[in-house]
C-alpha cells in the first residue's frame, strides 16, 4: 500500500517558544501546548488530513525524551500513517527493517472547552536506518482530540504540505534507499537533491547543516498569501526569496527552508 504522509517533526531540543511563536508569526494557528507522557512537549500545524510537529524538551521535568536529544534539531522526523501499528511493525520486519517494539504514549488535551486524551501507538525504525532523521509510523486511537475545526484554517491561507526535500552527500544512495519502504501516496513527495542541486533550489539561503552528510532541509507548503508571509519574513528578520509562484523562507536556527507554492 502507499505511505500516507501523517506528519513531519521539526525538533527544537529545549527551543519550542522561539520556533513556535515564528510560525505564529507567519500566520499558522497553532494547538495549545502540550505535554507527552514520554517526556516531552509539542504544538501542531494541523491541516486536513496531516499535520507539522513542533516539538520540544521541557526544561525542568524528571523525564526528557532522550531520542530527541540524540537527534539534531531541525526538521528531524517524517511520519507516516498506520492504521494497525503491531501489524505494521510485522510488515516492516518481514521487509527486513530494525524495528524497535512499539510505542504507546498520549497527552493530555484541551480544545473547545473540552479536555481529553490524544492517545497513539507508534513502530519506530532503528535510529540510523535512514541518516537524514527518524523515520517511523503513527497510529491514532483518538484522532478527534487532534483534527478539530478551529484549528484547521490558517491566517496566511496555507492548506497543506506537498513535499519534504532531503539534501545528501550521496543522492544516488538516498534514492536507492528510500525505494525500500515503499511507493509514497498521491498528495506528498519526497524530493532528494545532492548539495549542488541544493544551491540551486534555495537561491542562496541560508540552512544547511554542513556537519551533516543528509538531512530533511525544506518543507513545501500549498498555498500561502505571500503579502502575508513576505511582511512576517520582514518582521522577524528572515532571508527571502520571491519569485512567481513561489516564496522560499530561511530559517537558519533550525536549519530549515520553508517554500511556499503559491
Amino acid at each position: 500500500m502507499p505511505l500516507v504522509l501523517d506528519h513531519l517533526v521539526i525538533n527544537n531540543h529545549f527551543e519550542l517558544a522561539p520556533t513556535r511563536d515564528l510560525f505564529a508569526a507567519l500566520g499558522f494557528t497553532l494547538t495549545p501546548e502540550s505535554h507527552h507522557t514520554l517526556g516531552s512537549m509539542n504544538q501542531l500545524v494541523m491541516f486536513r488530513d496531516h499535520y507539522l510537529e513542533l516539538i520540544g524538551l521541557p526544561r525542568h521535568s524528571a523525564t526528557i525524551r532522550q531520542e530527541l536529544l540524540d537527534s539534531p534539531r531541525g526538521i528531524d522526523g517524517l511520519v507516516f500513517r498506520s492504521h494497525d501499528a503491531e501489524k505494521t511493525a510485522r510488515q516492516l520486519a518481514q521487509q527486513g527493517f530494525s524495528v524497535q517494539p512499539v510505542q504507546h504514549f498520549s497527552r493530555a488535551v484541551e480544545a473547545d472547552g473540552e479536555r481529553g486524551e490524544a492517545r497513539f501507538s507508534t513502530v519506530r525504525l532503528a535510529p540510523g536506518s535512514f541518516a537524514a532523521g527518524r523515520v517511523y509510523f503513527c497510529q491514532h486511537h483518538t484522532p478527534q482530540w487532534l483534527w478539530r475545526a478551529p484549528w484547521l484554517c490558517h491566517a496566511n491561507g496555507v492548506a497543506g504540505i506537498e513535499r519534504l526535500t532531503l539534501v545528501t552527500e550521496d543522492a544516488e544512495r538516498e534514492r536507492l534507499a528510500w525505494q525500500r519502504p515503499g511507493p509514497l501516496a498521491v498528495g506528498f513527495a519526497l524530493q532528494i537533491l545532492s548539495r549542488e542541486q541544493w544551491r540551486a533550489y534555495a537561491a542562496g539561503l541560508p540552512g544547511l547543516d554542513d556537519t551533516r552528510r543528509s538531512q530533511f532541509a525544506a518543507i513545501t507548503f500549498r498555498g500561502g498569501d505571500p503579502q502575508t508571509l513576505v511582511s512576517a519574513a520582514d518582521n522577524a528578520g528572515l532571508a527571502y526569496v520571491q519569485h512567481p509562484g513561489r516564496l522560499l523562507i530561511a530559517v537558519p536556527a533550525i536549519h530549515t527552508l520553508l517554500e511556499f507554492r503559491l
